[in-house]
């Protein structure tokens, strides 16, 4: 598990210390120190992986020799407590190899601090730990004055900043997770404190090599000595209290492996024994819920805790999908809609579905649409239409730029849901019954965030209407609520792509919509719009150039470069500036110190606000063109079209915004897009970043990182989508139960059966072991059997068949199956394959159904499959034909003779069929029924109880009434259709070849 630490401190003379000293040290080197007239030796020490000066453009050369370079710093400082250099020491994760590490560290290294004016001398550390494990870490020594062609200057009071060392940490973190994501690792770190993660442990301090080498020599190092304090004491803590462990772990993952587990604990506890003791703590822990395998193989856990927050967030949801309270009258939805095709916006089918399922009185809706499909248009004439019916109507989203798509696109004022949560904190904006809210990228939301907003708007009696789409970019934190939510209560689909102008784009997003990347990329690449290069430095350089063409064969449209990091963002924004200086297009150039360094701004530059502002009515990732600027003042255009003016003293948070990451890009629109792929990409990423344009798109990539195209899609085509607790599998009481006591679970079968009334056992009426049943099924064989005693009509019987204890359960159950069965066929009507989530959403209804009554999934399948038109009024909650249908399957399932009527029945049936088409002369379709009857043939091979009643009604099925003793009916049956006798039965018709 990746750890996050990041020191800072200063190297001054207070304390006795020595720049060339200190810079000897940590390279492993022999430095000769002026100033002391002595040599600093460590060309001993072991553990220095890389060592490099790196320096800010137009130093002198001589800083690139450490000696020169450490003594000139001493030479300058002449108090005796001056401060000679700020150390930043950070912690690689181990789960990088050495040449990754070196180049992560190199990267933040230059971008951080070179590029700002400091000279870094940078050393990689690969120490290994008393406990075998890598301890990778970098030690930076940087300068702390200006410095120009003629040496040092005055010093930089601003580098001293307290707040400097806060970015600093959360642009570690940020720089860190985006490499690991790009290098497809399985691990994140935090830059916040325990205490802001909500997490009742103290921050622990590494552990240095000097430390480790002091405490095996028997000295006392102080540092190790706070480290292995505070570590005892959260492992007591752990120890005392495991919830706080498990409350740690599962903050940004659902459920969690034992190896997540070992590597927190070993984190947070001091030594072997102490180790052992807080594992056995957590895995002994109330709070700990096992839930079986994953896909890999992998037992997975979750939290008491995490479990609790499911179960109130379904009870949240189920509460407001049942209330309705907020219909809007057909006068108003009409009304709204004559405006909107006033202005020129009329909606589709499936918009105006998702408007009606919107509008309607249910107090909890949810819309999924694919990138483009108009979600956010057909939300601005739900708009008017409840503003008319008297609500007030209220937009949120995670990100501020999502926020501000929606208000742009729907009118809907919105806002974060952190500052809606904020404010409701406050007493402040909370919800009541006249209220409705829309949330946005709802599948970006985590479950512990979704609950407390659906809770709340449960608690007011407002109603909330999510909107979004799973496959998109997933949830940051834990969980994934919103394709859960539409697993439990169904909604409505908007798959009509409109955002892109041709067909066969609009039919490649779809592709990547439902998990199709392959055919999108092999789309795009058929109309020449995947380039592949050498390197990713020169895909890079080619997408510039022909962003650039683009550019200016088109000035007027909209366009935007998007990749994976924030490092290939700096990139493509510096290569973009060149093209755009290059032609004339820019203005002269202003320094203008911004909140991530020193930047060169000009008229004509686009810039991208980094910090939701309310009083410039910005938020974070808002897009606009300067069109006047100074040192201390801007003047910007958004995209929108609104003009805003601001003193840089006072917001520093903006960039250049020519490219932008593919997470700051859901829920934006273009004419053209323009896509650098790395390997940190997967099929959620790739979705996103090739549904943003309107006209077209092109892909870029390097050999370097994908050797061909088939590597280029098996990376984009990674499903990488969060789970939640309620995915897996839970135990069943019974079988845990009847193991606790020793008895398998074959015997707690027979327990259960003898407990059974005789009168009300049911599905084991017919239960025998297999051997009696071989020997029955030859007695029979040639028997045929008296007639049944009279049997009431099936409506008699279904009118006297009990109902099941949990009817309403069980209704409930139907409804939801036939809701996702009914998206499955709709889909496939449209001649697409069903959504990764569609197939959930019914493997989901089907294990609900047969957990309120075995095989229920079973029987009402088949009952569609006689029926179809009960798929659609189950899914609308007229469901009692659907249940009845349901319990006559069920009937027939367990009754053999019954079974045996529809056999004879539908056999009947292939056999005038076969020969009417023998008739007609349609050779093949008879053959087509001949396969048809031998697969119910066959099907008599699985059922002996079946086969053994259709023995006796052999006169029925077309065979001789003798049979042989312990010959097979199927075989019979078989021999009976096969394609000579259609073929011979032809002839004798008169019906030639």
């Amino acid at each position: 598990m990746a750890i996050f630490h990041f020191s800072v401190q200063v190297i001054g003379r207070t304390s006795g210390r020595s720049a060339v000293g200190a810079a000897a040290y940590r390279a492993g080197e022999r430095l000769h120190d002026e100033r002391l007239d002595r040599d600093h030796d460590f060309r001993a020490r072991s553990g220095v992986e890389h060592s490099e000066i790196l320096l800010p453009e137009g130093v002198p050369d001589r800083f690139s020799d450490r000696e020169t370079l450490w003594n000139e710093v001493e030479a300058i400082e002449v108090r005796k407590d001056a401060q000679l250099a700020r150390e930043v020491e950070f912690a690689i994760p181990r789960e990088m190899t050495r040449e990754q590490g070196i180049d992560l560290a190199r990267d933040f290294v230059q971008s951080e601090f070179v590029d700002r004016g400091m000279i870094a001398d940078l050393n990689v550390h690969w120490d290994i730990g008393a406990d075998g494990m890598a301890k990778p870490h970098a030690h930076i020594m940087l300068t702390m004055r200006e410095v120009g062609e003629d040496g040092f200057g005055a010093k930089v009071r601003e580098w001293n900043e307290h707040a400097t060392v806060g970015l600093w940490r959360e642009r570690w973190e940020s720089h860190v997770n985006a490499r690991l994501a790009e290098l497809d690792i399985d691990a994140r770190i935090d830059h916040r404190s325990l205490e802001a993660q909500g997490i009742a442990l103290e921050p622990q301090d590494k552990i240095g090599g000097p430390a480790q080498r002091m405490e095996r020599e028997g000295q006392l190092a102080d540092r190790a000595e706070i480290h292995r304090e505070i570590a005892r004491e959260n492992g007591e803590r752990i120890i005392a209290n495991p919830g706080i462990a498990l409350d740690a772990i599962t903050h940004q993952q659902a459920t969690f492996t034992q190896r997540d587990m070992a590597m927190f604990v070993h984190r947070h506890s001091d030594g072997q024994e102490q180790f052992n003791a807080a594992m056995s703590a957590v895995r002994g822990s109330p709070d700990l819920i096992a839930l079986g395998q994953d896909g890999r193989g992998e037992d997975r856990f979750t939290s008491r805790e995490m479990i609790e927050t499911e179960q109130r967030l379904q009870r949240a949801s189920e509460l407001m999908a049942e209330r309705d309270r907020h219909r809007t009258s057909d006068a108003d939805r009409e009304g709204a809609l004559a405006r909107a095709e006033a202005g020129g916006l009329v909606l589709s089918g499936e918009q105006r579905a998702a408007f009606d399922h919107v509008t309607d009185k249910q107090g909890l809706s949810v819309v999924i649409g694919y990138a483009g499909t108009g979600k956010s248009a057909m939300l601005g004439v739900a708009r008017e239409a409840w503003e008319d019916a008297g609500f007030r109507v209220r937009g949120a989203a995670l990100s501020g730029i999502a926020a501000e798509g929606l208000e742009n696109g729907s009118g809907i004022a919105s806002r974060t849901i952190a500052s809606l949560e904020h404010g409701w904190a406050q007493g402040r904006d909370l919800l009541t019954a006249r209220d409705v809210l829309v949330i946005d990228e709802a599948g970006m939301v985590g479950t512990r965030q979704m609950e407390r907003v659906l809770s709340h708007a449960a608690d007011a009696g407002a109603k909330v209407v999510l909107v979004g789409d799973p496959q998109q970019l997933q949830a940051i934190e834990a969980g994934a609520a919103f394709r859960s939510i539409h697993e439990w209560h169904g909604g409505i689909e908007i798959t009509e792509v409109r955002r892109q102008h041709e067909g066969w784009q609009q039919d490649a997003t779809r592709h990547l919509a439902t998990g199709r990347t392959g055919e999108a990329i092999d789309a795009y690449a058929g109309r020449s719009m995947v380039h592949a290069a050498d390197t990713r430095e020169t895909a890079r350089a080619e997408l510039i150039n022909r962003w650039d063409r683009d550019r200016r064969a088109s000035p007027d449209a909209s366009r935007i470069i998007l990749t994976h990091t924030n490092a290939e963002v700096r990139e493509l924004n510096d290569a973009a500036r060149e093209a755009m200086r290059a032609s004339g297009d820019l203005g002269d150039d202003v320094r203008v110190k911004v909140e991530r360094g020193d930047r060169d701004f000009a008229v004509g530059d686009r810039i991208m606000f980094l910090r939701n502002e309310r009083s410039l009515e910005v938020k974070n990732g808002t897009l606009g063109t300067i069109e006047r600027m100074s040192e201390s003042s801007m003047a910007v255009r958004t995209d929108d079209g609104r003009s805003i003016a601001f003193d840089t003293k006072d917001y520093r948070d903006f960039d250049h915004g020519y490219a932008a990451t593919i997470h700051k890009a859901q829920g934006m629109t273009v004419d053209r897009a323009h896509v650098l792929a790395t390997p940190g990409m997967d099929c959620h990423s790739a979705y996103v970043g090739m549904s943003r344009h309107r006209e077209g798109m092109a892909l870029h990539y390097g050999r370097d990182d994908f050797k061909d195209d088939g590597r280029l899609v098996q990376t984009l085509s990674r499903e990488r989508a969060k789970d939640m607790a309620s995915d897996y599998e839970r135990r069943d009481p019974a079988r845990d139960f009847a193991e606790r006591r020793g008895i398998s679970f074959r015997e707690r079968v027979a327990e259960i059966v003898k407990a059974i009334p005789e009168t009300t056992r049911g599905i084991f009426d017919n239960f025998r072991p297999k051997a009696e049943t071989q020997r029955k099924r030859d007695m029979f064989a040639s028997f045929r059997p008296a007639p049944r005693p009279h049997q009431p009509e099936r409506s008699d019987r279904l009118a006297r068949s009990p109902q099941p204890a949990s009817a309403g359960g069980l209704r409930s159950a139907v409804a939801r199956y036939a809701r996702a069965l009914d998206a499955v066929q709709q889909t496939h009507a449209q001649g697409l394959e069903a959504m990764p989530h569609q197939r959930i959403a019914l493997d989901r209804a089907k294990e609900s159904l047969d957990a309120i009554r075995p095989h229920a999934s079973t029987d009402l399948g088949a009952a569609f499959e006689r029926q179809p038109e009960l798929v659609r009024e189950a899914a609308e909650g007229r469901g009692q034909s659907a249940l009845r249908a349901m319990q006559l399957e069920a009937e027939i399932r367990i009754d053999p003779f019954q079974r045996a009527d529809r056999f004879v029945e539908g056999w009947q049936q292939l056999q005038r069929q076969r020969e009417e088409l023998v008739r007609d002369g349609d050779l093949r379709g008879a053959k087509r029924v001949a396969q048809s009857m031998a697969g119910m043939a066959k099907s008599l091979e699985r059922d002996a109880q079946l086969e053994s009643v259709l023995g006796g009604r052999s006169r029925e099925l077309g065979l001789e009434i003798s049979r042989d003793m312990g010959r097979s009916l199927s075989r019979d049956l078989a021999n009976s259709i096969s394609f000579d006798q259609v073929r011979d039965l032809g002839r004798g018709m008169g019906i030639g070849h």
